[in-house]
This record gives C-alpha cells, structure tokens and sequence, in this order.
C-alpha cells in the first residue's frame, strides 16, 4: 500500500513564505510524475507544479516566479517551496504521485490527503 503524507501547511501573511512536503509511503521501486494540485472553497481542482522522475518541471502560469517544486528521489518525497505568498493562494493544497511502482502492484496514480494553506492580507 502507497501512502502520500503532506506537511508544511498553515497560515501566513501575504508576501511571506511556506514549504510544502509530501513523502510516500511503502515499497516502492519508482515513481514517474510528482507534483502539486490545489483547490479553493468553490472552485476546481487545478494544477500547480509537477516534476518528473529527471527533473522536468512544470508551473501554472499563477505560480512562475513564486513557487518552486523539487523532489528527492531517493525518498520519494516532492516538496513545493512558495513565496511571495497571496491571499488568492489560499487553497488546500494536494500531493499525487503518478505511475507508482511496487513489488506488487502499479499504481496509476495516488493522492495526499491535503494540507491547508491560508494567506492572510
């Protein structure tokens, strides 16, 4: 069983900073995709950042600049640097992992619980 966790989450003032990890779980021998979605109180879903296994990134366009995503393979563990955080940033923000290998199953994709990220103004 593939678990993601998230952590890093909390309140922050607008123009400051937080970091997002999210690390998983069990045995595994690779994961492809990382990254990044997030959702605001009544809207969808949508992308943020995503890494691939090399280190191809990429960032929604409300995010260049701002946010930086990185992953440590060896731990499979993907972090989201942001700053100059927001108000409109305020979102639970959510971890996948896409094509997931372990001994006994390929997992097409996995999902984090959530971490809530609130920017004040």
């Amino acid at each position: 069983q593939v678990q993601l966790v998230e952590s890093g989450g909390g309140l922050v003032q607008a123009g400051g900073s937080l970091r997002l990890s999210c690390a998983a779980s069990g045995s595994i021998f690779s994961i492809n995709d990382m990254g990044w979605y997030r959702q605001a109180p009544g809207k969808q879903r949508e992308l943020v950042a995503a890494i691939t296994s090399g280190g191809s990134t990429n960032y929604a366009d409300f995010v260049k600049g701002r946010f930086t995503i990185s992953r440590d393979n060896a731990k499979n563990t993907v972090y989201l640097q942001m700053n100059s955080l927001k108000p409109e940033d305020t979102a639970v923000y959510y971890c996948y992992a896409a094509h997931v290998a372990t001994p006994v199953r390929d997992y097409l994709e996995r999902w984090g619980r959530g971490t809530l990220v609130t920017v004040s103004s």
